[in-house]
């Protein structure tokens, strides 16, 4: 990770791919403007509007932790870095999707996710029937994560009932509003760590992510209904729960929820479609905060930034 004060003059030639570059200092000159394009995000202790920056109680602080997180993932954080900069959030979904599982499947393979494997040990799934529920009322479907006892922890029997519910959706014209929730405390606090590991092929899980993706089904809902694709959040709103809801064309969260995506620690990035969604509500800079420091925000700074539309 590269720190650069705001009035740095900017570098001369070609370097190649920047990596992870925080900015601090006042941006008052000609080089602040460069270095707000060019950072991974810029740190200030006072609330910005810019959504390059990120308001932080303490900028040294942030900057020492975010060494240390940098310096522990070294690789899932500038994969993370060359991802976000790759998207192109005023494009289609597909390629940003594809981009994305590519470097997830790169990750797979890599000594951070192994050792986080060797960590966690070995993991059970328990057998929770009904993972994903959907029910009609005339032209909304209501489609709801069912695995309370996890927090409605994402599974791949729930993708792929999630995926079932959607696609019905999709071919029925008569279906004019999805409304996306979840049972219990949470909406969805994630992957299911116990999950995790179980493809052993990262070429294969990388293909099961993109051909059969809630993120692209959510997208193509959302291009079709607008604001009539909507998600309700509550509780733990984290990783690919989050990355899900963002789709959504109007995300309603709950004045108690918990969001972020907390992938980093797993040697990871956001494999459920995050680093176009969520980078289309808040820019590339924000999101990349959000992975690199693994701090979790309250709805009032989700609605401030345009993670969420309304608190109710």
């Amino acid at each position: 990770m590269r720190v650069v004060d705001l009035s740095d003059p900017p570098p001369i030639g070609v370097t190649g791919a920047p990596g992870v570059i925080v900015a601090v200092g006042e941006a008052s000159t000609p080089e602040g403007e460069f270095w707000l394009d060019t950072a991974t995000f810029a740190l200030a202790e006072n609330v910005q509007e810019d959504r390059r920056y990120v308001a932080v109680e303490s900028v040294g602080e942030a900057v020492a932790e975010l060494r240390e997180r940098c310096a522990r993932w070294r690789h899932a954080s500038a994969v993370c870095d060359d991802v976000l900069r790759s998207v192109n959030v005023t494009g289609p979904v597909l390629p940003g999707v594809i981009t994305e599982s590519l470097a997830y499947s790169t990750l797979q393979s890599g000594p951070e996710f192994a050792s986080w494997l060797a960590s966690r040990g070995p993991a059970g799934l328990p057998d929770i029937p009904d993972p994903v529920l959907a029910s009609r009322d005339g032209g909304t479907l209501t489609i709801r994560f069912n695995r309370p006892q996890r927090h409605n922890a994402f599974s791949t029997d729930a993708r792929a009932l999630l995926l079932e519910a959607l696609t019905v959706a999709l071919l029925d014209d008569t279906v004019t509003d999805v409304v996306l929730g979840g049972n219990g405390a949470s909406f969805c606090s994630g992957g299911d760590l116990g999950e995790f590991g179980t493809f052993t092929d990262p070429a294969s899980a990388h293909v099961a992510r993109t051909r059969h993706s809630p993120a692209l089904a959510l997208a193509a809902l959302t291009e079709r209904l607008g604001r009539a694709c909507r998600a309700e959040i509550h509780g733990r709103v984290l990783g690919s729960g989050l990355e899900m809801a963002a789709f959504c064309g109007w995300v309603i969260c709950h004045p108690g929820a918990v969001l972020g995506l907390p992938e980093l620690m797993l040697g990871l990035i956001p494999g459920a479609g995050g680093t176009v969604s969520i980078t289309r509500r808040i820019g590339r800079w924000r999101t990349a905060y959000l992975v690199l420091s693994g701090q979790m925000i309250d709805p009032d700074t989700a609605l401030a930034w345009g993670l969420v539309d309304e608190i109710a």
